[in-house]
């Protein structure tokens, strides 16, 4: 095989195994950010972390959300709730930020599969 062609299949291999390792990170990174509560499950965001830190800023001493199963629950301690949603989102946010970092310095399909 010429070394041009061969070189090219490398690259384009690279190119793959670099798309599914970003693809496979963030799915790691949405599955880290499902908290579960009480029967219930949220998946963490930014959305949802700025309405309860509102809520709270409202005065508001409890409330009900309604969950990603559209179940509603009853949030009896709010500032706890958002300490947790802030603990779950900064796990899940740093964890894919390491791997992506990692990831973003791999030369080789090796290297990436090692992540």
């Amino acid at each position: 095989m010429d070394d041009t062609v061969k070189k090219a299949f490398e690259i384009s291999n690279f190119m793959s195994a670099l798309a599914e390792q970003k693809r496979v990170l963030l799915e790691e990174y949405h599955q880290n950010s499902i908290y579960f509560f009480n029967g219930t499950v949220f998946k963490v965001d930014k959305e949802l972390i700025n309405f309860v830190k509102t809520l709270i800023d409202l005065g508001q001493d409890s409330f009900v959300l309604i969950d990603n199963n559209n179940t509603p629950v009853d949030i009896q301690n709010p500032k706890k709730f958002l300490q947790e949603l802030l603990d779950k989102y900064f796990f899940a946010s740093n964890a894919y930020n390491t791997k992506f970092q990692k990831l973003k310095s791999s030369r080789s399909v090796e290297s990436l599969l090692d992540i």
